[in-house]
């Protein structure tokens, strides 16, 4: 028998009309629909007049699940796989089975769609040409602070998804590690009644996010502007002292050039230093 088909179809993450034409009428033709909550995927087959049959499929059963939707799979039925919202394996379950599937040679098919990820990006205002996706940062206040130490110099745009309970100290934790004047927007909610954007620094979005109890409800995501670049010519204390310690004895350009020298600082740079009087600090 001619093996069936995978494929990976994107829901709405709130409004329903977020549900393209092509998506839909995967779910009525598709044999079953492998989704993570088949209570809140009967919702939306509800909604769109389909009785496709659904088996549970999420991240405590997708190890033994896979081998026998992969079975069907190659007696020919085709399978949608969804997740409760947006697109799926987006820190969501799925990416087994895609794998599995592609390993037995059956045809993966993704029908693209709605996306928190994305919606965020489009609305924060925060350069989206580079980004950096971290799904959840660990629950955990030690792990979560090490995620965020590893992530402080990253250059990239940052974007993070965080449960509601733990988003304040989330936000906190990234004020004093990231700093405050860091650019940053919450999107909240998104395309659902109460859909928020705060900002535009993370000290911004924390105070809010502390005043307001609403602040900390509904599905969220954090964008992040990446960190600063390094200014070139800005001299650790080391250089300075060395720089100091040459400059008593030797001219100015000279001493700034045998700095250079050693350090691999900028000479101009170097020389400014001591032109401004900064050496004699």
């Amino acid at each position: 028998m001619e093996a069936g088909g995978l494929e990976v179809v994107a829901t709405p993450i709130g409004h329903l009309g977020d549900l393209s034409p092509r998506a839909a009428e995967a779910l009525e033709r598709v044999d079953v629909v492998a989704c993570e909550d088949t209570r809140r995927t009967g919702r939306l087959l509800e909604h769109i007049g389909v009785r496709t049959p659904m088996v549970s499929l999420h991240e405590h059963n997708e190890r033994e699940r896979v081998p026998a939707l992969v079975a069907r799979l190659e007696a020919g039925e085709t399978i949608a796989l969804v997740s409760d919202a947006g697109t799926p394996l987006v820190s969501d379950p799925g990416f087994r089975l895609v794998r599995a599937a592609r390993e037995a040679g059956i045809p993966v098919t993704p029908l693209p769609g709605a996306s928190a990820l994305l919606a965020a990006l489009m609305g924060a205002g925060i350069p989206s040409d580079r980004f950096c996706f971290e799904g959840f940062l660990p629950a955990k206040a030690g792990p979560r602070r090490q995620r965020l130490e590893a992530l402080a110099g990253e250059a990239r745009t940052l974007v993070l998804f965080e449960a509601p309970h733990r988003i304040q100290a989330c936000l906190d934790e990234m004020v004093e590690i990231l700093g405050g004047e860091r650019p940053a927007t919450l999107a909240r909610e998104l395309t659902k009644r109460h859909e928020t954007f705060l900002g535009p620094d993370l000290a911004a979005v924390a105070a809010a996010v502390a005043s307001d109890p609403d602040q900390r409800r509904g599905e969220m995501v954090v964008v992040v502007g990446g960190a600063p670049a390094p200014d070139p010519d800005a001299l650790d204390e080391a250089t300075r002292r060395l720089v100091n310690r040459l400059a008593a004895e030797l001219p100015p350009r000279r001493a700034a050039a045998v700095a250079a020298d050693i350090t691999g600082a900028r000479r101009n740079a170097l020389y400014r230093y001591l032109q401004e009087g900064e050496g004699d600090q």
